[in-house]
């Protein structure tokens, strides 16, 4: 018997997700985008395994004061499909902060997994969030690396 080739790999059983509350405040929105993708996948676990669901839940608060380029354009295009209809364009960054923050991780994730992880995702304008019951881990995105150690 050859112990050498033994790999744990956590089953379905073994979740033990975290709840993560994220201050937007003055945060970056490409940096923010990807340290909650890697905690939405598990990826920081030091037992993450690609084809097992091992990943957190995130609360982001304050998203409303996110930072975000303002020297690129981004527009959300609505056309309805039909020959002849008008074009409706907004500008994405100046009206909807939730949906910028969205777009951006959907962006990195695949889209098999997008549907499945988008729904851990709470996003709030303020400081208030109904999720106190789950006792939420607030994160110091200043102090924060990817040491397994210090998040978990």
């Amino acid at each position: 018997m050859n112990s050498l080739n033994k790999t744990f790999l956590p089953s379905s059983k073994y979740e033990t997700r975290n709840w993560f509350i994220i201050d937007c405040k003055n945060q970056k929105l490409g940096r923010l985008a990807t340290l909650i993708v890697a905690l939405l996948k598990g990826k920081i676990k030091p037992h993450y395994y690609p084809s097992t669901d091992i990943g957190d839940y995130i609360i982001l608060l304050n998203a409303d004061s996110i930072i975000v380029n303002k020297n690129s354009k981004h527009y959300i295009v609505n056309n309805p499909g039909r020959v002849g209809s008008a074009l409706t364009i907004k500008n994405a960054v100046d009206s909807l902060p939730k949906f910028t923050i969205e777009r951006a991780i959907k962006g990195m994730l695949s889209t098999t997994e997008t549907k499945r992880l988008m729904r851990r995702l709470n996003i709030y304008s303020g400081e208030i969030h109904p999720h106190e019951a789950q006792n939420p881990i607030k994160l110091d995105l200043n102090n924060l690396s990817f040491d397994s150690k210090k998040v978990i």
